[in-house]
C-alpha cells in the first residue's frame, strides 16, 4: 500500500484525535485503527471524504471522514442548511426528517433536526421509522422546503444513508443538487450548530399516516374486482422494516380482507437477523414469506426493503411451486395492467405517459407502442422519474413508472418509489388476474406470448475499497475507448456513451443523444435484440451490467425453454465482454 496514503490517512485521523468536536467514542474507534499494524481499515475510513453527491450520502457506518457517522451527516446538514438560507434568505423555511429501521438511523435523524433547527429552520420530524415514499409525501403536503430521509435502502447492515429532497418530494436535481453540494463541500466540523432549537422542531405522525394511506387509494383502478376477490391470500413481509405498519393498513383499506404476515420479519431491527442482506433482488430474502405461504396455501407472498420503497413478489407457477417475479417483470405487469384495465374502463386518456429507466425491459417500449401510449426514458433513479412527472403537470398525466431493480410509482402524489401504494396494486392485479381464472405467473406468460419474450438478467462485479474504485473506474474507461463492435457474435448496431450524450450506429457515424444530463452509462444495442448496459453503482462498490435477451414464445409452456437458452446466451455475453 502506498506510504504516502498511509501517512495522509494517519494525519487526518490525527487531527479527529486532536479536535474537541469529537466524542470519547468516536476517538477511542480511531485509535484502535491507528494501533492496528494493518492500516487497510484505516485507509477505508480516512482516504477520502464521503462524497455528498447528487443524491446525498451512503456508506459504512463508523469513524472516519469516508464512513457515515453523526459528524459527517452533520456536515452534510449544515451545506444543506446553508443552501436552504441562501435561496430563501429571510423566509421562515421548513423541511421535513425521516429515518428507517437502521442502527444509528434515529441518531442521524435526531441530529439532522437539531442542526436544521438551530439554523433557523422549522423542522417536521416523524416520531419513529417511516416508510422512503411517505416522507416523499410528507414534504408536498407540508409544503416545506426540502427534506432529509435517513436510510440506506436495501443495502446491507453495515450501511446506512441520507438522502436530500427538494419541495416537490423528489430527491434534488439541477440546479440545487448542485447548489447543495457546493455548500456541503465548504463546510469544516467547527461550522456545525449541533446545538438543537426545540421550538423549531414538530414531531409528526399519525395525521400524516392517515393521509398518505388516503393518498394511496388514488392508485386503485378497480374496486370492484378487489370486492369480489377480497378473500385473496396475501402473506407480507416488512423485512424489519418500515413497511410493517403501513402496508397490512393499506391493504385492508383497499378491501383486501385475508392479511398474513411473516412474524418474524415484523421486528424491527436494524441488523436484519433472518436474511443474509434486505434486498428484495435476492431470493434468499423471501424464503421465511414462502414458507409461510406454503402453509398458508397464499395466493401470493410480496415483501417491502427496510425503507419500504422497493417491492418483491412470489407467486406460483404453473406447477404451482413458489417462483420470484423479477423487477422487470414487475414492472411489465404494472405497466400491462394499467393500460389494459385503464383503457377497459375509460379512464386512459391520449394525454396519459409511463416513464421506465434506460435499463429496464423494452417489453415495456413495445407494450406502450402497441397500445399508443406515451413511454418516456430516463436515467435511472426515481429523482428522474420526478422530472418528467414535473415536466408535465398541468398538462399530462402521470399513470405509472418504474426501473428494473424492483421499484414502481403507480400514481402522482409522491415522487419516489412507492411499495405500500405497488404492493397495493400488484395484489389487485392478482385480484384481477384470478378474476380471470388466472394466477400472476399466467399473466405473466400472457404478456410474453403478446410482446415477446425478454430475459434479464444483472451482473454484479464488486470492488470495495480505494482499489476497487479505481478498478471499477478502469473498466468504464475500457469500455467507453474501445466499443465493442460485437457481442457474442450479434453485431452492435447501436452504441450509446451517456457519459458524452454521443451515440454511434453499426458503421461508426456518431449523433447526439437528447438527454438533460450525463451519466456514467454505456449501452450497446445488438441485431439479434440483445441489449447490454453498464454503469458502476452510485449506492455501492460495484460496477452493474445489465442483460436484456430477446426471443419469440410461441406457448406458454415454451417458457421454461426459451429461460434454458437465454441462460445459456447469458454466459456467451458475459464471456464477450470478459465479466
Amino acid at each position: 500500500m502506498d506510504i504516502e496514503l498511509i501517512n495522509a490517512c494517519i494525519a487526518k485521523a490525527q487531527k479527529w484525535m486532536d479536535s474537541p468536536v469529537f466524542d470519547a467514542e468516536t476517538k477511542a474507534e480511531i485509535k484502535t485503527l491507528l494501533d492496528n499494524e494493518d492500516k487497510t481499515n484505516l485507509v477505508d475510513a480516512f482516504y477520502q471524504n464521503l462524497e455528498f453527491g447528487t443524491g446525498g450520502l451512503r456508506g459504512i457506518m463508523g469513524a472516519g471522514t469516508n464512513r457515515m457517522n453523526k459528524y459527517i451527516v452533520g456536515m452534510a446538514t449544515q451545506g444543506f442548511a446553508n443552501y436552504i438560507l441562501k435561496a430563501f434568505p429571510g423566509e421562515q423555511s421548513s423541511v421535513v426528517v425521516g429515518h428507517d429501521c437502521r442502527n444509528n438511523s434515529r441518531l442521524f435523524a435526531e441530529t439532522v433536526a437539531a442542526i436544521f433547527s438551530a439554523n433557523g429552520i422549522k423542522v417536521y420530524l416523524f416520531e419513529s421509522l417511516r416508510p422512503t415514499p411517505e416522507i416523499s409525501f410528507a414534504i408536498r403536503q407540508l409544503g416545506a422546503i426540502a427534506g432529509v430521509n435517513v436510510t440506506a435502502s436495501h443495502n446491507p447492515k453495515e450501511y446506512n444513508g441520507y438522502k436530500a429532497y427538494w419541495a416537490d418530494g423528489a430527491q434534488v436535481l439541477a440546479p440545487h443538487d448542485k447548489g447543495i453540494i457546493d455548500e456541503v463541500n465548504k463546510v469544516e466540523i467547527e461550522d456545525v450548530k449541533f446545538q438543537a432549537d426545540p421550538e423549531l422542531i414538530e414531531i409528526i405522525g399519525g395525521e400524516m399516516d392517515y393521509d398518505y394511506m388516503t393518498a394511496v387509494k388514488e392508485a386503485m383502478i378497480d374496486q370492484e374486482v378487489i370486492l369480489r376477490q377480497k378473500d385473496l391470500n396475501i402473506v407480507y413481509s416488512a423485512m424489519h422494516g418500515t413497511g410493517r405498519v403501513i402496508v397490512p393498513l393499506c391493504l385492508r383499506s383497499w378491501g383486501f380482507q385475508n392479511i398474513h404476515v411473516v412474524p418474524e420479519q415484523m421486528e424491527v431491527d436494524g441488523n436484519f437477523p433472518t436474511v443474509i442482506s434486505p434486498n428484495p433482488e435476492n431470493a434468499e430474502a423471501m424464503t421465511l414469506g414462502m414458507k409461510l405461504g406454503t402453509m398458508l396455501n397464499a395466493d401470493l407472498v410480496v415483501a417491502t426493503d427496510p425503507d419500504a420503497d422497493r417491492l418483491a413478489i412470489v407467486c406460483r407457477d404453473s406447477k404451482g411451486e413458489w417462483t420470484i417475479i423479477n423487477g422487470n417483470q414487475t414492472a411489465m405487469m404494472f405497466c400491462y395492467y394499467i393500460i389494459k384495465n385503464k383503457k377497459a374502463l375509460g379512464q386512459l386518456k391520449p394525454t396519459d405517459f409511463l416513464v421506465k429507466t434506460i435499463v429496464t425491459t423494452e417489453v415495456i417500449a413495445e407494450m406502450a407502442k402497441k397500445n399508443n401510449v406515451e413511454l418516456r426514458d430516463c436515467y435511472t433513479g426515481f429523482k428522474w422519474i420526478a422530472r418528467e412527472i414535473a415536466l408535465s403537470e398541468g398538462k399530462q398525466k402521470y399513470i405509472g413508472g418504474g426501473e428494473e431493480s424492483f421499484g414502481f410509482l403507480p400514481y402522482d402524489k409522491v415522487r419516489d418509489k412507492d411499495a405500500p401504494a405497488s404492493i397495493c396494486l400488484i395484489c389487485e392485479i392478482a385480484a384481477w388476474a384470478r378474476d380471470n381464472g388466472m394466477t400472476l405467473y399466467d399473466l405473466l406468460m400472457q404478456i410474453y406470448l403478446d410482446y415477446g419474450f425478454s430475459f434479464e438478467h444483472t451482473i454484479n462485479v464488486t470492488k470495495p475499497g480505494k482499489s476497487g474504485a479505481d478498478e471499477i473506474k478502469a473498466m468504464m474507461e475500457n469500455l467507453r475507448t474501445n466499443r465493442p463492435t460485437e457481442i457474442a457474435g450479434s453485431k452492435v448496431i447501436c452504441a450509446k456513451d451517456f457519459g458524452t450524450l454521443k451515440q454511434y450506429d453499426g458503421e461508426g457515424n456518431e449523433t447526439d443523444i437528447d438527454m438533460p444530463a450525463t451519466s456514467n452509462v454505456l449501452q450497446y444495442f445488438c441485431e439479434d435484440g440483445t441489449k447490454v448496459s453498464v454503469r458502476p453503482s452510485g449506492t455501492e462498490p460495484k460496477i452493474k451490467f445489465y442483460l436484456e435477451l430477446k426471443d419469440t414464445m410461441g406457448c406458454a409452456n415454451c417458457y421454461p425453454a426459451c429461460v434454458d437458452k437465454a441462460r445459456a446466451r447469458v454466459e456467451e455475453v458475459k464471456k464477450s465482454l470478459g465479466v
